[in-house]
């Protein structure tokens, strides 16, 4: 055993609708968008996380880009293995050795995922060398990777908003007491500025140029303390067909997102009434944390405050919460033995 340990890799993964990010050594080593750009004459991948995401909608008839996963689920099977051989030979460490290492890979999944999409997440692993595969709950990683400690007999609640699903968990004794994943999230925000841009503004935008106001303007109350600056945004003119700019605020933002924030805060409620009297009564002095990329739209935390009358905090880091504690479990698995899934 001791050379097959000498032989193997420690990597813990975050498969993201949105973004995969891999730890190998205690570092991030891969933080890349979820997706490839493959050439359909071929059917090779030309490309894979930031160069293909650079192509999204700009391509033409040849070249196609996938985003493997849906609603934090392999949609993909062929193209997910692809793209996680890519980024895990990609990993600088790795690139010296002469032949593949046998990995011990920990990979997060979503909580409402099923017995099928688990199995697919873990043949995509094991395809790519893994050779011991665990999982883990994405609620779960993102508690340990706040620096909760997960273990005691308390309650906490974790609101981990991605790209494909928003997962609500309220966690104590090392175990998911009650649950909730919903998919509207990170892509459902783009796909409602889409949305808003063409109705209001006549404006034709595409799904990069969304996400872009997202990151920049997107807010989730229409008042805020220090408001972002106005953004210029182009795209085609839906009556004339002319390229145009608008320039947008973040106001319209809050309104276009309105209803999707409005469906997780319900999620919240409905998971916070769902939760045991004695671990309420602990979320009641502990609050609700917040994690994923999500988690940065500007006011969400005060709205979801509001809402909750409980304290709301941000993880430092939100994006590399959950990869944080994957990688965490991997330094111990015996300790967390009992929330990897084998």
């Amino acid at each position: 055993m001791g050379f097959f340990d000498f032989m193997t890799e420690d990597i813990a993964i975050d498969l993201g609708t949105a973004n995969t990010l891999i730890i190998h050594n205690d570092k991030v080593v891969i933080d890349s968008p979820s997706i490839v750009a493959r050439d359909r004459v071929s059917g090779k991948i030309i490309a894979v996380g930031k160069e293909a995401n650079m192509m999204q909608g700009k391509t033409h008839e040849n070249i196609k880009t996938i985003r493997p996963l849906k609603d934090g689920v392999i949609a993909d099977f062929d193209a997910s293995e692809k793209m996680m051989s890519m980024f895990i030979k990609s990993i600088p460490a790795l690139k010296k050795k002469l032949f593949t290492p046998a990995l011990r890979l920990v990979i997060c999944i979503p909580s409402g995922i099923t017995e099928v999409e688990m199995r697919a997440v873990k043949e995509s692993a094991e395809r790519v060398n893994g050779k011991e595969v665990y999982l883990i709950h994405e609620p779960m990683a993102a508690a340990i990777g706040i620096g909760i400690d997960i273990m005691q007999p308390k309650g906490n609640m974790i609101v981990d908003i991605g790209g494909g699903t928003t997962e609500i968990a309220v966690i104590a004794l090392g175990g998911i007491v009650c649950d909730k994943s919903v998919k509207i999230a990170g892509d459902v925000f783009t796909n409602d500025i889409v949305y808003y841009m063409r109705t209001q503004h006549n404006l034709f935008v595409g799904e990069s140029t969304a996400e872009k106001i997202k990151i920049q303007i997107g807010a989730a109350l229409e008042e805020l303390d220090s408001p972002p600056e106005d953004m210029s945004v182009q795209g085609r003119d839906l009556l004339t067909g002319k390229p145009k700019q608008v320039d947008v605020s973040y106001r319209e933002i809050a309104k276009a997102l309105d209803k999707s924030i409005q469906r997780i805060e319900d999620a919240v409620m409905e998971t916070l009434s769902q939760t045991p009297p004695e671990l309420a009564a602990d979320i009641y002095n502990t609050g609700i944390y917040l994690a994923g990329g999500g988690s940065m739209l500007r006011g969400l935390d005060k709205r979801i405050s509001q809402k909750t009358d409980l304290p709301v905090y941000i993880a430092e880091d939100p994006l590399r919460a959950v990869v944080r504690g994957t990688g965490m479990t991997l330094k111990n698995i015996p300790k967390y033995r009992s929330i990897l899934i084998k």
